[in-house]
């Protein structure tokens, strides 16, 4: 099964999509994306590490997403890649302009292949105005464009907002709640 899991900031998707990798039985790998390029998000990634489970294998891999996806996955594994929006972040800022897109294309090509599931974390970004400046209607064009490659190739598609999550395609998630509030880092 392959799941994308859209949301805004402090949404309840990593928690979301951490449940479902627990209630997949699975071994869980964690894929994270995101750079500690300042004191806040250190706190950020320190925040997620205390809450993940302890037995969880943790990669960082901040570009080459297809690539890595490729080597973990596997029958009995469950993949978690958080963040998706990060992981472009990281691709838009780099110093080679055609990293972004043959990283793309190594992702989305990697992604039929994959054995075991996949839990895919994004930040749905496109739902207000079109940002003032060109970096900011560029990074929401690619992440849009991003999601929607994305949702096609995926089994199920999940919004989550104030920690509730909508079915937008796909099998129904049973049993497993969004988000608890009291434990929101």
């Amino acid at each position: 099964m392959k799941t994308l899991i859209l949301g805004g900031v402090r949404s309840g998707k990593s928690r979301l999509a951490e449940r479902l990798a627990v209630a997949s039985g699975r071994r869980v790998v964690y894929v994270a994306t995101a750079v500690a390029g300042d004191a806040e998000m250190v706190r950020r990634i320190e925040a997620h590490r205390r809450y993940r489970p302890r037995d969880w294998l943790v990669v960082e891999e901040p570009l080459a997403l297809g690539q890595v996806l490729g080597e973990l996955a596997e029958p009995g594994r469950c993949l978690v890649v958080d963040c998706l929006t990060l992981w472009l972040t990281n691709l838009l800022s780099h110093a080679d302009p055609a990293r972004l897109g043959s990283e793309r294309t190594a992702l989305l090509e990697a992604l039929p292949a994959l054995a075991g599931d996949l839990v895919l974390v994004g930040n749905e970004t496109n739902m207000g105005v079109i940002p003032l400046g060109e970096i900011g209607r560029r990074y929401c064009d690619e992440a849009g464009l991003l999601h929607q490659a994305l949702a096609v190739r995926c089994d199920r598609v999940v919004l989550v907002v104030a920690g509730l999550s909508q079915l937008l395609k796909g099998p129904p998630i049973e049993k497993v709640r969004t988000a608890d509030p009291t434990l929101t880092a």
